[in-house]
């Protein structure tokens, strides 16, 4: 019997969006490595073994990989306190939780955490920053509804000031992504979390 010559078979090319998020996480990626100040698109092509017209094919500016990873970010932390305050209807509880959730989530994702803290878009486009802004506000805003939560069920004192238990929770938040940014990732956020509640809330 002949047997038919084997016809070789060409590498497949990814989708459009199976790219762009090859990139998103390529990029992730790199934020975590020490040592890195700043991903250049050069480096970024390099990486992912394209030329950098390739990636632009798929994002118009390295400013708009950078607002992937925010979308990213955004999506995945507002999805979870979504679950969170629908499983848990204790105030306390959801305050817990979130926070937990949001330094959990930096430690899970170093490079990640460096674009929450804005150490790897200080020298991109402003209007990362400012998404970034607008984030930390809607995440105060939720804070602010799980402390009104707490004082309606009686879990807080009712004279408490909702604006200031909201801040400093955040604040202790963005204390602890800052410090593990800084620190070389070495300080896990979520150490020491548990103890620390109780004080931030009494």
């Amino acid at each position: 019997m002949n047997s038919k010559p084997a016809t070789a078979t060409r590498p497949t090319r990814p989708k459009p969006g199976e790219r762009r998020l090859q990139i998103l996480q390529t990029l992730a990626a790199m934020l975590q490595e020490p040592g890195t100040d700043r991903v250049t698109t050069a480096a970024l092509a390099a990486r992912l073994q394209v030329s950098e017209a390739a990636l632009y094919r798929h994002f118009a500016s390295k400013a708009q990989m950078f607002e992937g990873l925010i979308d990213f970010i955004e999506s995945t932390v507002f999805g979870l306190i979504n679950q969170i305050t629908t499983q848990h209807a204790d105030g306390v509880r959801q305050m817990s939780n979130i926070c937990h959730m949001l330094l959990g989530f930096a430690e899970k994702n170093p490079g990640m955490s460096r674009v929450l803290v804005g150490d790897a878009i200080v020298v991109e486009d402003d209007r990362l920053q400012d998404r970034i802004n607008q984030l930390v506000d809607r995440l105060e805003t939720t804070l602010r509804q799980c402390v009104r939560d707490a004082i309606s069920q009686g879990r807080i004192p009712s004279d408490a000031d909702v604006n200031a238990r909201a801040s400093l929770l955040l604040a202790c938040v963005q204390g602890k992504w800052l410090r593990f940014v800084k620190g070389g990732f070495k300080h896990a956020p979520t150490q020491g979390f548990e103890a620390q509640f109780p004080l931030l809330i009494a």
